[in-house]
């Protein structure tokens, strides 16, 4: 290992010298604990007796070599303190751990694993010309074996990634999978950040759910907890005795969610940080990163009043341009809700070196206005069209996550004004909105099939609810629009250039109807929305078209609508323009066809 660029935060490697990894005729352990004054290693190789561990290079690593250790065997690090006590630690860069509330580490040889999935490899991209429709899963509750029992990575590939195809996404994004002791936290109160949680399986049953979606052309994000640990004393809190991982103040150490801060300042903490991103994505060929709470690494505890954390801010620069320079296939997501300029910005000209960001505004925005009486919303006009105006700052992604359907805050069907059936309208034009505006796409689990109930870790989804008539057409009506997104580039190609986007007419305050268009190199795709509870007839202008064919109507019997549209309806335009009926709570898109000279 680099000690050097250890200690300067410079490294992504660290893994490979740290930790426990097998030798000819047994394992080598090794960790970092500057201030420790004496550490064994125990285990089920020694009957949990302790076995000296000794410094080496500068004193601040420890080190031993242990004969008959096997793959499986359970371990900690005996860690003594100056005040003369001692806690037994779990590794920090240990790749397998117990399952909770056990917290032993577990030997595991990372190369055994032969993967499949070269071609995938060999073509990926960070998708930005590209069509990019994330299906955000929390792997505990999509669906279960039983009412307290989880399938295992391996089980539940095959049922999950034929969904995912069959529903029109491309990606998925699991939800934190790194260790973590307790169910509620959805993995973002960590404990072991290079161990795959055990209530899946083992890093090999993972390694096969990650190769298994590549073979069927599906891309696997990971959520990723760079900012803060789990107090829990036998993982990285007071590690060595000391604040090793975290800031040693409770006002800049400790947070909202009542866990530890990692210290970003120091070198050492930066290297196992980055070093954790670049084992997901090398040594699990995850595709990208979903970088979680971004905010609270910019300013300190996220509060922008309490100013700029200078070194964090340095870290995550580092940290993905490294990333980066390695693969630039991969992708790396933000999820920040701050103003901070150049989140996405080559982190070489300044930036922060994310490929995207999620739009917060936009969908802060877009649910306050689809929650309003449909009355107000002609005061509430401008909310859907505010997202354009400051659109080119960075590469948006557009997000409807875990995060809005908890804490009651309602699914986003439940969200939509009015009683139950007046809903499902509603929940089609905005998901049409949604798809047809620039941005890459992200929907948490049930959203596609109308789920009333809020996410709650512990259930599966309610599938059953899909043999509702109302709920199985919304459910078509989601697969086809996906669909419709991934198969024409207008809705994806040029989503961060100029000319993929024009507003055909964003001035119909009284009538709530919004008119834009979508291109790309070779397609050009009207879309048309009325937002209002009464049906409209609206005079359409579209310039350099002869007709336009229907694509899809939110309103279609098919969906649950009206039955006033049926697909493929060809409009014809006189001199370019036609009246167009179109049904209270409905979206159109159109492809335009036979341009005029």
């Amino acid at each position: 290992m680099d000690y050097y660029g250890f200690y300067t935060g410079k490294i992504l490697d660290a893994y490979e010298y740290l930790g426990c990894h097998f030798t000819e005729d047994g394992a080598v352990f090794r960790t970092f604990a500057p201030a420790a004054v004496h550490i064994s290693v125990i285990g089920e190789f020694n009957n949990w007796s302790e076995e000296p561990m000794h410094k080496v290079y500068d004193g601040n690593f420890w080190e031993c070599t242990i004969p008959n250790v096997q793959q499986g065997m359970k371990y900690k690090y005996r860690i003594y303190r100056r005040d003369g006590m001692f806690i037994d630690h779990a590794d920090p860069y240990g790749f397998r751990m117990e399952l909770p509330p056990d917290s032993a580490s577990i030997t595991w040889r990372m190369n055994n694993y032969q993967w499949n999935d070269c071609q995938w490899m060999k073509k990926r991209s960070d998708c930005r010309k590209g069509a990019l429709n994330i299906y955000e899963v929390h792997l505990g509750s999509w669906k279960k074996k039983a009412e307290n029992a989880w399938y295992s990575y391996a089980e539940i590939a095959e049922p999950l990634i034929s969904y995912v195809k069959e529903n029109g996404y491309n990606y998925i994004e699991l939800m934190p999978i790194a260790e973590h002791p307790c169910d509620n936290s959805w993995g973002y109160q960590q404990t072991g950040f290079y161990s795959p949680t055990a209530r899946y399986g083992t890093p090999d049953e993972l390694r096969f759910f990650i190769d298994y979606a590549h073979q069927n052309n599906v891309g696997v994000i990971l959520d990723f907890v760079p900012v803060h640990f789990a107090v829990d004393g036998y993982a990285l809190t007071e590690y060595d005795g000391t604040a090793l991982y975290e800031y040693p103040h409770s006002d800049v150490g400790s947070n909202e969610w009542g866990s530890r801060n990692f210290n970003h300042s120091r070198g050492e903490v930066q290297s196992f940080l980055q070093s954790c991103a670049c084992y997901w994505l090398k040594e699990f060929h995850f595709d990208g990163l979903r970088i979680d709470a971004l905010s609270n690494m910019i300013y300190w505890q996220g509060n922008k009043q309490r100013g700029m954390n200078e070194r964090a801010v340095g870290f995550i620069r580092h940290m993905n341009a490294s990333l980066k320079a390695m693969d630039s296939s991969i992708m790396l997501i933000a999820e920040d809700s701050t103003a901070y300029e150049g989140v996405t910005r080559p982190a070489d000209k300044g930036g922060l070196g994310f490929d995207y960001k999620w739009d917060m505004g936009w969908m802060n925005d877009t649910l306050s206005y689809f929650q309003t009486h449909p009355y107000d919303r002609k005061k509430d006009y401008h909310k859907l069209t505010f997202s354009m105006m400051y659109f080119g700052s960075e590469n948006f992604l557009m997000p409807f996550s875990h995060d809005e359907v908890v804490h009651g805050k309602a699914t986003i069907l439940q969200k939509m004004h009015g009683q139950y059936e007046e809903k499902f309208p509603q929940a089609r034009a905005l998901y049409m909105y949604m798809y047809a505006h620039p941005g890459k796409k992200l929907n948490f689990m049930g959203n596609e099939i109308g789920q009333l109930r809020e996410w709650d870790e512990k259930r599966e989804q309610d599938w059953d609810i899909v043999k509702y008539p109302i709920h199985h057409s919304f459910s078509r009506y989601m697969k086809d629009l996906c669909m419709i997104y991934q198969n024409n580039p207008a809705l994806y190609e040029w989503d961060y250039e100029k000319e993929g986007f024009e507003w055909i007419d964003c001035h119909q305050e009284d009538k709530c109807i919004y008119v834009f268009e979508r291109r790309s190199k070779k397609q050009r795709i009207l879309v048309i929305f009325n937002f209002s509870d009464k049906d409209q007839i609206y005079k359409l202008a579209v310039k350099d078209a002869d007709c336009l064919e229907l694509m899809i109507a939110s309103d279609n019997e098919i969906y649950g609508g009206s039955g006033k549209y049926p697909a493929k309806t060809v409009l014809k335009l006189e001199e370019g323009g036609a009246d167009v009926e179109v049904s209270a709570f409905t979206g159109f898109m159109y492809a335009i066809r036979q341009f005029s000279a």
